[in-house]
């Protein structure tokens, strides 16, 4: 695929000490974008590996300028902070990636309030509340992308993990509704998600299946690359898949994007999608606890 040059432009990228988040951030230094890391995490995890000064440095060492954010994604006053220093420190604020996510994926009977206000939290009010503090920036300058990684709404997702798809479904409801009420100021908004589960830090921890039922992070990276590639008035309002927008950008092959060749790609949405298969009850999925990026 032919990546955008985005030379000029400024991200942020919140989870982005890790992971998906970190590649994406690392993809959009390649194309010429300078980057604020926000992520909480500042010293090194025995289990987790990374933190925020180690994907900061992955981009200066790209030729990029890049700011490293302590960010609690449940206080509005450190989202505030975080699009503040962007501005400040790198000048604009041209994409916002919500890429940081909380999961937690059980019962109704087995998910306190607690867990309920910690995924609502960090998933659907984390991406509302960084769109907020953005938007003023972004209609200033007549220019600008969102992009909610969040699935496309499927009711076959709800059971075992309700309080889970509110909040993820919310994302997705803020990518529809703000697409519209910004269009006119040239500002796209969309969701994100895989088709398929992708390697990550929470699908080697919690089991979800191994590495040759997975793709490699790239194809995320590469998807957002994509939806960047269009102006914002030309693609915008969508909940997409990764599949679906490689496709528009001419990527028909995901071969290479496998980990490992054989074995069965588990699929989570889209064709063939196993999505309500996780989390209905008994299983693995019941035996696993929330991870904040």
């Amino acid at each position: 695929m032919n990546k955008p040059d985005l030379t000029g432009k400024v991200a942020i990228v919140t989870g982005s000490s890790r992971g998906i988040g970190k590649e994406i951030a690392i993809e959009l230094a390649r194309a010429g974008c300078d980057v604020c890391v926000a992520a909480k995490t500042t010293e090194p995890h025995p289990t987790l590996p990374g933190t925020i000064f180690d994907t900061r440095d992955a981009i200066l060492a790209l030729g990029r300028k890049s700011i490293a954010v302590k960010t609690n994604l449940r206080e509005e006053s450190e989202i505030k902070n975080m699009v503040e220093r962007t501005v400040a420190e790198l000048g604009r604020v041209d994409i916002l990636i919500n890429n940081a996510g909380a999961l937690w994926w059980k019962n109704v009977a087995d998910t306190p309030l607690k867990k309920f206000d910690l995924v609502m939290d960090v998933n659907a009010r984390a991406a509302y509340g960084c769109a907020y503090y953005c938007l003023p920036h972004m209609k200033k300058q007549g220019y600008g992308h969102i992009i909610n990684m969040s699935p496309p709404v499927d009711m076959s997702m709800l059971p075992g993990k309700v309080a889970y798809c509110i909040s993820k479904f919310g994302m997705t409801i803020v990518a529809h509704g703000l697409a519209t009420e910004v269009r006119k100021h040239n500002i796209a908004v969309n969701a994100l998600w895989p088709a398929t589960i992708v390697e990550s830090q929470a699908s080697i921890n919690f089991g979800l299946g191994t590495p040759k039922n997975w793709r490699k992070s790239s194809i995320i990276s590469d998807a957002t690359m994509a939806i960047l590639s269009h102006e914002p008035p030309s693609l915008t309002g969508r909940a997409l898949l990764d599949e679906e927008v490689l496709e528009m950008v001419g990527v028909t092959d995901f071969d290479p994007y496998r980990c490992e060749p054989g074995g069965k790609l588990i699929r989570i949405a889209g064709r063939s999608s196993v999505a309500s298969s996780f989390g209905t009850g008994a299983g693995g999925s019941q035996k696993m606890n929330p991870q904040v990026k």
